[in-house]
């Protein structure tokens, strides 16, 4: 059974004072709105926040100033982007990742090139903005951006969610098509119609190819 709303912004609240991490779920009235469509129910949601807490919290404490992490969890997957001095801190790193409790599968994007510059980071950011909101605009159709994770490393878009097969295809031509980009990573968890339907009745799989995106100028 679904979590309430209330009481998840409030958890994710507190979760979000533990130095190191930034919970998926934030509060606020838009980031309400992108929990209520987010195909995971609350109580997954906030197990993926959770999620986020425990491993950077060891890596935290256990890399120190070995490494500059982030941490993605999307429906227990995780996701690790940043970088390490060395190879065995990148290592130490999925360790601890796919030891924390509830982890279904880990994906190690980890590069050994640390620090990342400035730089790099404004421009992730902004790239990220740009596929979110092109996920996000109304015009798109055949899927919905509030299923789509989306995290940029060094201009690497890396795509995270439940969704169907169309679905996937719709979100990569987007990133793909989109302005900053150099490389896009699909890590979908990918369904069939009938499981789709089964957890998002309003969910549409078309079977008629769509036309590709086109990036904005």
């Amino acid at each position: 059974m679904k979590l309430k709303l209330n009481a998840l912004m409030i958890a994710c609240t507190s979760i979000a004072c533990i130095q190191g991490c930034v919970p998926l779920i934030a509060t606020g009235v838009g980031t309400g709105v992108s929990a209520t469509l987010d195909r995971r129910s609350y109580g997954t949601q906030l197990e993926d926040s959770e999620i986020e807490v425990r491993i950077m919290r060891q890596i935290n404490q256990q890399l120190d100033d070995k490494a500059s992490i982030s941490t993605t969890a999307v429906n227990r997957w995780v996701l690790l982007t940043g970088q390490t001095k060395d190879e065995g801190s990148r290592t130490q790193a999925e360790k601890i990742a796919s030891e924390t409790q509830n982890v279904r599968k880990v994906f190690n994007e980890v590069t050994v090139n640390w620090p990342s510059s400035v730089g790099n980071h404004t421009s992730d950011a902004l790239t990220t903005s740009k596929v979110k909101g092109r996920l996000l605009n109304p015009e798109t159709k055949g899927i919905s951006g509030h299923n789509v994770k989306v995290v940029t490393e060094v201009g690497v878009v890396y795509l995270m969610g439940v969704v169907s097969e169309n679905e996937a295809k719709i979100a990569v031509d987007i990133a793909r098509t989109t302005s900053g980009v150099q490389k896009v990573v699909n890590l979908f968890e990918i369904l069939g119609d009938e499981e789709m339907r089964r957890i998002d009745p309003n969910s549409v799989a078309p079977k008629a190819a769509t036309q590709p995106a086109t990036a904005p100028n």
